[in-house]
């Protein structure tokens, strides 16, 4: 009878699973063939890793903390089992195919077969393993009464970029140790393997340099504010300037260390000429404007202006002095510290948004550019960068920049991260150097997920589908030179890692995707079916994520009698939407929405919200008529 009875529900279950199996994982892999029947998890699990194979057991280890946590199932790891439940091998004669990040799964009814070239592959597949279980398996604390069964499937799967990146900016708004650890262990769960740490800006120097004490004891701190970033009053004299912190050498080491086990590169950014508020303030001899003295490091308060067309300026001078020799003994120190701490190749120094306004007024930066033949302040900035280059090479380091690099000629041997839009990085391959997209239009996780009336305010709006269009090779560029491509989340508005993550998913799983999976595979809708069961697991594991894919996608334009007419979409599909104009809260007994509504003339406010199968799904969305007016262009 209980031989029948597990039959009858292993027949019920393989469905399930399959399904799972074929549409869960993110980022989705090269090649997935299902077979029949499950594997079946049990205590006293047994792993077998290569002889004496240090990594490959790191990676086991990791594997078994993952199952016990959710499971309470104990795991013994083997050297060489030739028995067991799941077998790692590390291939004889390396699969090219596979290169150092690829591996080939395998799951039947009595083991998982796990192959890679190196320890990198193995780790990538664990990730895909962990996918195929019950999304329980993300819980923090042991779950019960749960059969942790993964489907019989065989799995071939590498990567399309060797640069898979993230940008957690921890200047804007100090995060700690622990909370960058916490963003490791989420973004390795999705194989990215980049955390660009954006370390320096106005609002505070985060790393520390021994060498020079006042980057932190004072460019560490400014004053705590509430609200909307560059609307804040300044701070008064008497204000504490005790919010912000910064990382020691230790701290950097250990969370280098933390990073390299999870096999993710840690790129520091130290943000120059521009963006160098907090540094001016710890030492006003590097800028070129009297009264330096009085500056102070930024706490949200406005102080650059960024009108359309991005001819930006500042109102107080956060730039270096290219023409200042001070400036450069200083970041010689700076990236002689940065580049003994960091073992990763290379070393961002930004070169974005450099507010050159006051430059124009240096009789300082006259005289350099006299002296240099420099035509404009592009080639004062680029005469800059070169000499930035040369420091950082002097260290056994590459350097990388933001795309404005470009501007007046880019220095011999930079790399360039281009970020407004894909022009950048198309001319900077052209001219044979390596590029990494992230550009705004599809990578950029600080922007709104949807409609400015629900989300926290932001300049711009990125919704999830557009994320999942970013293609890091522009047509007709060579490939060689792009090296990948990755997300960049801006913390200004994040204060918290809530907000972060909120943030961050669901959007940062289409830029895994989009720098993992073939080009070929892509698919959106079957993209948003494995979201949702993303969203299952990130609920059981209590990480927070954006639902804007559920909210309608709202178009206003105006009527012969210059009213405005809304139109609406879902990214998700199976939605429903519901509305209403008097004031009152809709639900699925109000007008359901087949077409395009004109706004009733006297209607204050438009209220909608989605259902699904009779079930509200998405938020309650209330959108005043003046909003919508000013859309459609109605006066």
């Amino acid at each position: 009878m209980k031989y029948l009875l597990a039959l009858a529900i292993l027949f019920v279950v393989i469905p399930c699973f399959s399904q799972n199996a074929t549409t869960a994982i993110i980022p989705e892999p090269v090649s997935i063939v299902q077979k029949q029947g499950v594997f079946t998890l049990q205590d006293n699990i047994s792993i077998s890793i290569p002889d004496n194979h240090n990594d490959a057991a790191k990676v086991a280890n990791y594997l078994s903390h993952a199952i016990a946590a959710s499971t309470g199932y104990k795991s013994s790891i083997k050297n060489n089992g030739n028995t067991g439940h799941i077998h790692f091998i590390i291939a004889a004669t390396p699969d090219k195919e596979l290169g150092d990040e690829g591996y080939n799964l395998v799951v039947s009814p009595e083991t998982v077969t796990l192959t890679a070239n190196t320890a990198a592959g193995l780790f990538y597949g664990v990730q895909t393993f962990l996918q195929l279980l019950p999304k329980e398996i993300t819980s923090k604390s042991v779950i019960k009464d749960v059969t942790w069964m993964a489907p019989c499937v065989e799995i071939r799967d590498y990567p399309r970029f060797g640069w898979r990146g993230l940008m957690f900016d921890v200047s804007r708004h100090f995060f700690t140790k622990e909370e960058v650890k916490e963003f490791i262990d989420d973004m390795a769960k999705y194989k990215f393997n980049l955390l660009h740490m954006h370390l320096t800006d106005d609002q505070g120097w985060r790393i520390e340099i021994k060498s020079l004490p006042k980057l932190t004891s004072t460019g560490a701190w400014n004053v705590k504010k509430t609200g909307t970033f560059n609307t804040f009053s300044a701070p008064e004299p008497d204000e504490p300037r005790n919010y912000g912190g910064f990382y020691t050498h230790e701290d950097i080491k250990e969370i280098i260390q933390y990073a390299k086990d999870q096999f993710i590169n840690i790129l520091p950014e130290v943000d120059i000429p521009g963006h160098s508020l907090a540094a001016i303030a710890s030492y006003p001899e590097l800028s070129c404007t009297p009264r330096a003295d009085k500056y102070k490091v930024n706490s949200g308060e406005p102080f650059m202006v960024w009108p359309p067309g991005g001819h930006f300026y500042g109102l107080v001078d956060n730039t270096l002095c290219p023409a200042n020799e001070k400036v450069y003994e200083f970041l010689d120190k700076v990236f002689t510290e940065v580049a003994q701490l960091f073992p990763f190749e290379y070393i961002h120094m930004g070169g974005d948004e450099t507010a050159r306004n006051f430059w124009e007024k240096s009789a300082a930066i006259k005289t350099l550019m006299k002296k240099e033949k420099l035509k404009n302040l592009d080639e004062v900035q680029s005469y800059f960068v070169k000499r930035v280059e040369k420091i950082i090479e002097s260290k056994g380091k590459k350097m990388i920049g933001w795309d404005e690099i470009l501007q007046g000629g880019l220095a011999p041997n930079a790399a360039v991260m281009s970020w407004r839009g894909i022009k950048g990085g198309i001319e900077a391959a052209k001219q044979k150097h390596e590029v990494v997209m992230s550009p705004t239009t599809f990578a950029y996780l600080d922007y709104m997920q949807g409609d400015a009336a629900t989300e926290p305010p932001v300049y711009a709006t990125l919704r999830l589908s557009k994320a999942y269009e970013f293609e890091p090779v522009p047509e007709g560029v060579d490939p060689v030179y792009i090296k990948g491509g990755q997300a960049n989340l801006w913390t200004e508005q994040v204060y918290n890692m809530r907000h972060l993550q909120y943030m961050l998913w669901p959007r940062a799983f289409a830029i895994a995707e989009s720098v993992w999976s073939p080009k070929a595979k892509k698919n959106w809708n079957n993209f948003v079916a494995r979201v949702e069961k993303q969203f299952e697991r990130f609920d059981i594991a209590e990480i927070k994520y954006s639902p804007a894919i559920y909210d309608p996608i709202i178009t206003v334009k105006k009527d012969e009698k210059n009213l405005p007419v809304v139109e609406m979409n879902t990214e998700a599909s199976g939605l429903a939407i519901f509305y209403s104009f008097d004031n009152s809260f809709p639900d699925k007994f109000y007008p359901k929405y087949t077409q395009p509504v004109s706004v009733p003339k006297d209607a204050a406010t438009m209220k909608v919200i989605t259902y699904r199968d009779g079930k509200p799904i998405g938020r309650m969305m209330a959108i005043p008529v003046s909003q919508l007016k000013k859309k459609a262009g109605v006066k």
